[in-house]
């Protein structure tokens, strides 16, 4: 393969590479690149210096957590523990996941569209409203919340892919921000395609959560999904969707709720810079 690489013009050779380059970059392709290029005196400089222009430089472990926590953007859950637990909300950019029994209290936890929950939003980035104009500033900011019923996974991609389109558009993108997305309960609408031991189901369960990470990474948009448990080993319980979902997510969050007495537990499965077990607990009022 090299004899034959090394018969070819360098700007053919130098061609080939960058599309190899733009589409991944792999140790065994960056191997097989300097196999090819063992031969030309310039040729490591030259693929060195497209790896430079299409990919940013290499950042061990800690410049990573770094970076992370430096450029970190939240958004308030509107419950102040939860908040603080999460050092200061629901992360922008990331998908997380809520998961919890039946009356956990997962769609209370994620109704951020409540009145009060609003005030406190519009009280945390500016003066709070006064009784006169108050009732009158809820309404506009609730009118500027969407909600669809969606009962099958092709309706929620078809939505999703809309959204997507609508957000890349030149009209959306010099006036119209989505800041939070929530899908409740995306574990409905994926059980019930992985039975029946087709690989289809899981497939269509990873484009989902690769179509999720997209949007929240592309335009800056916090995405909250929640999920159900199921019976684990030995009757433990755990989130469902299985081990090939587990790996999604770039938070997930486990939630129970004791309605004895009114008290919220959450605790983390998977985050970025929080360790794993760490809990909190809270009211939800």
């Amino acid at each position: 393969m090299a004899a034959a690489a090394e018969s070819q013009p360098a700007s053919l050779r130098l061609k080939e590479v960058r599309h190899l380059l733009s589409q991944s970059l792999h140790s065994r392709e960056v191997r097989l690149l300097v196999v090819i290029f063992n031969s030309c005196n310039q040729g490591i400089s030259q693929v060195l210096s497209i790896v430079d222009t299409l990919h940013q430089p290499w950042l061990d472990g800690l410049e990573l957590l770094q970076d992370a926590m430096d450029n970190k953007r939240v958004l308030s859950t509107g419950i102040a523990a939860v908040d603080s637990f999460l050092h200061g909300g629901l992360r922008v950019g990331q998908l997380t996941e809520l998961a919890g029994p039946s009356s956990s209290g997962k769609t209370q936890v994620g109704n951020f569209f409540s009145s009060k929950r609003i005030r406190h939003f519009l009280s945390e980035n500016g003066s709070p409203p006064s009784s006169q104009d108050d009732a009158g500033i809820v309404h506009r900011v609730m009118s500027r919340i969407w909600r669809h019923s969606v009962f099958e996974i092709s309706l929620l991609f078809d939505m999703l892919h809309q959204l997507e389109f609508r957000l890349g558009s030149q009209e959306c993108m010099e006036g119209c921000k989505v800041q939070l997305l929530i899908v409740d309960s995306v574990s409905s609408l994926i059980t019930p395609i992985l039975g029946g031991g087709s690989s289809q189901g899981y497939s269509l369960m990873a484009s989902l959560g690769v179509l999720l990470k997209k949007l929240a990474h592309e335009h800056d948009i916090a995405i909250l999904v929640t999920n159900h448990m199921v019976g684990g080993e030995r009757g433990n319980p755990k989130p469902a969707l299985g081990e090939s979902w587990k790996s999604i997510p770039h938070v997930r969050l486990l939630l129970s709720c004791d309605y004895e007495t009114n008290t919220c537990n959450i605790s983390t499965l998977k985050h970025p810079s929080l360790a794993a077990g760490r809990s909190a607990s809270f009211v939800i009022d």
